[in-house]
């Protein structure tokens, strides 16, 4: 009896936790919080930045409740496959190797990459300028496959991290020449904080396709009614004003783009 038993108490465990992973009422996103200005975690260890609050104002549009769900940028696309976490929000650009992996949203905004370095260095983000240093980048990144295929090939010396963190502290310590991210991560993430004093965004941001373009919520091939849902709320909070008061709060421009 206790054998016959024990199939059916079993299931009725797990029916509980598969209505929690697929709950109507919740919208899980994957997010690596060490991107400052769009991901970071506060001192109490909440999530804060540009990417939290507007996927807040996307659920409140939608009538849903955030689910944060932390994962290194690298795993990223396989956990999504995997099935970890529902969508994708995290700084994540739209380029057209990941478009053939998963798909995604209407644009949430846009932006370049950028060469950090010692204020006053020669250095610039160029194969040539680059030959013989060392530069530090995301594992997973577009900046990192951008670097392996243009820089990587003809001298220069790619550092891999999982977070943009360590990629700054290296860079202070002396251990790398530079840094290639995002501009607009780099400024206010790095630039304008204490331990940035003494160096600064060097030559022109890289606007190659590869490394600057939309960035959108990524979501699983074949996800269209969430894909729909999600790039509705955000047109909604585009034409209700809640994206600019959003933005507002951490840049003096328009990040959306044209």
């Amino acid at each position: 009896m206790k054998r016959a038993l024990l199939p059916v108490l079993l299931a009725l465990a797990i029916v509980p936790a598969m209505t929690r992973a697929q709950d109507p009422q919740t919208i899980r996103f994957g997010v690596d919080p060490s991107y400052p200005p769009f991901e970071s975690k506060a001192a109490d260890g909440s999530l804060v930045g540009f990417d939290i609050e507007l996927g807040n104002a996307i659920c409140a549009q939608l009538h849903q409740k955030c689910v944060w769900v932390e994962q290194s940028f690298d795993g990223m696309i396989p956990a999504l496959k995997a099935r970890k976490f529902d969508a994708i929000l995290s700084a994540m650009s739209a380029t057209e190797s990941r478009r053939k992996q998963i798909d995604f949203t209407n644009r949430l905004y846009n932006g370049p990459s950028a060469l950090i370095a010692r204020s006053g260095t020669t250095l610039q983000p160029t194969a040539q300028a680059l030959h013989g240093q060392r530069v530090g980048v995301v594992q997973g990144s577009t900046q990192e496959s951008y670097a392996q295929t243009e820089w990587a090939t003809k001298g220069v010396t790619l550092v891999s991290y999982q977070t943009q963190d360590q990629i700054y502290q290296d860079l202070v310590t002396g251990r790398l020449d530079a840094a290639f991210q995002s501009s607009v991560q780099a400024d206010y993430g790095f630039l304008k904080t204490p331990r940035g004093k003494g160096f600064a965004l060097v030559g022109e941001p890289v606007k190659d396709s590869r490394v600057a373009g939309d960035v959108a919520i990524g979501l699983r091939k074949g996800d269209a009614a969430l894909e729909a849902r999600l790039s509705q709320a955000i047109d909604a909070i585009r034409k209700d004003g809640s994206y600019q008061r959003v933005a507002s709060r951490y840049f003096n421009f328009d990040i959306y783009g044209n």
